[in-house]
């Protein structure tokens, strides 16, 4: 079962180790375990639905309750203390592009505005709706799928709720794969990740969801629009591209084609280890400039690589590693970079031998592939952890950004000691790391991650956290990076894209939106600001 206040399935719970909460305590101070709101409690809160009654409308409250947020830090605080700020009056379940027009239409003739709902994984807001707005949220998850399957062309067709896992399992079926594993891939949806231009953890070899969405179909309040899966076309601009990162406000995909490739004949991660985050990332860029076919480079700070190892736990075997890095000169500011390998196994065996030929001349130590299975094994338990912390006392939170190799060094600095003294002045300190998660030959993005003690108040949580967040991303505009990398807009990066688009690129957007939703019914409030 779907845990209703947290991530993932309610089964599952993210150990951390004995030492672990020492660590804590040292680094940011001791906490206390969190209350929360019961959920028989929160059910109470759920007002009366108002919607018209229509035969695909579900208005019971539980179902509201759990279509009311996603998953950013602010949504976690009303999850937690039951402070819900607004439900959908209804929550809707089609079937068929044909059920879905007559949504569209029945919330024209009720003046109702449309949220659409994949996964409801976002962490900048996508999916809530606005307080006191007549509101129909529409739950794509029946619409999953496979369509078509075009094996000489190497695409296939999907119903546009089909969640990651499901995706992966019909293509594998077959003997292919997409590639797209982003960090939410347990319950993100195909739809999700064209919506907000998601990028998957091996983006390096598969290709961010731009790539990789070749077509599809797309219903708005204005009418139907059809991408036909053309290799590539000059024939005007890509329609597809406004469809890509469209986060709602266009209308909704209801299914898409993407490009294919056949299952990875041989797969591989390693780890690296490095006297210092320099010469690390000097490895990146050579690796990437050389043009080696690599499918994941992960480049961690010295202090996310001491985090890293300071929550694996197996004390004896991390401080064998220890020592053995020790003696190899690599010290208190040694990063570690994970590499993955994915392909035929000749190229595999190719790209890795270069590849590490590579890190040996920047002083790189290669320790074989322990780290690199470890973290595939448990890429998607990951963010189970904000389950533990949060219970323990502590809240956690990420953003990223992208920029070119001339300005990372000065942004990631820049992002972290603004996060660093954004909360000082109440007294608190913040553990911050970074590592540089998916890499170009022209630049890199900058992935951080911020821990910091709760509060047993809310609102205090939430003025920490938004000092947080604000002054983070303040550093990456100040600094010419893009808002977002992968992300998306949402609700709270929205204040900081007209720095990034301009006046003219957001008067383009809001008159692109209008077209498509003369009305403004579809999810208002998300990707810019009325």
């Amino acid at each position: 079962m779907r845990r209703w206040n947290g991530w993932g399935d309610d089964g599952y719970t993210y150990h951390l180790p004995e030492t672990a909460l020492d660590k804590l305590t040292a680094w940011v101070g001791e906490s206390q375990p969190q209350m929360e709101a019961p959920l028989e409690q929160v059910l109470r809160s759920v007002p009366p639905a108002r919607l018209p009654a229509h035969p695909l409308v579900d208005a019971s409250p539980e179902v509201r309750l759990r279509h009311a947020l996603g998953q950013s830090f602010p949504d976690w605080v009303a999850w937690r203390s039951g402070r819900i700020p607004a439900f959908p009056g209804g929550v809707a379940f089609p079937t068929s592009d044909a059920e879905v027009s007559s949504l569209i239409d029945y919330a024209k003739q009720n003046d109702i505005k449309i949220i659409p709902y994949g996964g409801g994984t976002s962490v900048v807001g996508h999916i809530n709706p606005q307080p006191g707005v007549p509101t129909l949220t529409i739950d794509l998850e029946r619409m999953k799928t496979l369509l078509r399957m075009d094996k000489k062309s190497l695409l296939a067709t999907f119903g546009a709720g089909v969640a990651g896992p499901e995706l992966e399992t019909r293509l594998q079926e077959r003997g292919y794969t997409l590639g797209h594993f982003p960090q939410s891939f347990e319950y993100s949806t195909l739809g999700g990740w064209i919506a907000t231009r998601s990028s998957g953890q091996q983006s390096l070899r598969y290709g961010r969801i731009e790539k990789l969405f070749a077509g599809g179909r797309m219903l708005s309040p204005a009418g139907m629009l059809d991408l036909p899966p053309f290799p590539a076309s000059a024939a005007g601009p890509d329609l597809r591209e406004m469809v890509l990162g469209s986060e709602g406000r266009l209308g909704i995909i209801t299914q898409a084609t993407i490009r294919v490739t056949p299952r990875p004949e041989k797969e591989s991660f390693h780890a690296v280890f490095f006297p210092d985050f320099e010469h690390g990332q000097a490895a990146v860029r050579d690796i990437l400039q050389a043009g080696l076919p690599l499918s994941m480079l992960r480049m961690s700070t010295a202090i996310e690589t001491a985090t890293t190892l300071a929550l694996a736990g197996h004390a004896t075997a991390i401080g064998l590693l220890e020592k053995a890095l020790a003696l190899a000169g690599m010290r208190e500011g040694k990063s570690m970079l994970l590499m993955g390998f994915t392909g035929v196994s000749a190229v595999v065996d190719m790209a890795r031998s270069e590849a590490l030929h590579i890190c040996g001349q920047h002083k790189g130590l290669h320790i074989g592939t322990v780290f690199g299975s470890q973290w595939h094994k448990n890429r998607f338990r990951t963010p189970y952890l904000r389950n533990t912390l949060w219970e323990l006392g502590y809240g956690i939170d990420t953003l990223e950004t992208a920029t070119t190799w001339s300005k990372v060094d000065e942004t990631l600095a820049a992002m972290e000691a603004a996060i660093k003294n954004a909360i000082t002045d109440t007294g608190e300190k913040v553990h911050v790391f970074t590592h540089l998660s998916h890499n170009y030959p022209s630049g890199s993005s900058i992935y951080t991650t911020y821990l910091f003690r709760l509060d047993q108040d809310p609102d205090a949580n939430l003025e920490r956290w938004n000092k947080l967040k604000a002054a983070a991303s303040q550093a990456v505009v100040a600094h010419g990076g893009t808002i977002s990398h992968q992300h998306g807009v949402g609700v709270d990066h929205a204040p900081y894209l007209l720095a990034e688009k301009g006046e003219l690129g957001m008067q383009a957007i809001r008159e692109m939106a209008k077209a498509f939703d003369p009305d403004g019914m579809m999810n208002p409030g998300k990707l810019f600001q009325e």
